[in-house]
């Protein structure tokens, strides 16, 4: 009978290549990325330096770089096989939010086509 020597988990770093040092220092790069990324959206929300109409877009790329900053160092997702697993339930959060999303738009416009869009919120009797 052969025994088995290499028994771990996908993502698992094995103990000899483990450190708290680098473990710390991802984090803290990861947490300096963040932070400079959130305040150039404030500041780029807050000055007139960008073409007005262009805001939105420099806005929505520094969004997602944020989300590329969290998946890489905080949720460790990354091109390694070992991902695959973490990658998985990544992809099936989005699907489940996407759904929920579409559907409560798609009850919503049904409510108002239902209801009609000139509906009114008063109060019966004022």
């Amino acid at each position: 009978m052969s025994q088995v020597t290499c028994d771990h988990a996908p993502g698992d770093i094995p103990e000899e290549e483990s450190t708290h040092s680098s473990g710390l220092l991802v984090y803290t790069i990861g947490l300096l990325l963040a932070v400079a990324l959130t305040g150039t959206s404030f500041w780029v929300a807050n000055t007139h330096l960008l073409w007005g109409p262009g805001t939105p877009f420099g806005l929505a790329v520094l969004a997602i770089a944020q989300m590329s900053v969290h998946l890489v160092f905080f949720l460790h997702i990354t091109a390694y096989k070992d991902s695959t697993n973490n990658f998985l339930a990544l992809a099936f959060g989005v699907l489940v939010v996407v759904l929920i999303v579409t559907g409560s738009l798609v009850i919503v416009d049904d409510l108002k086509m239902t209801t009609g869009s000139t509906a009114s919120l008063s109060m019966p009797g004022r």
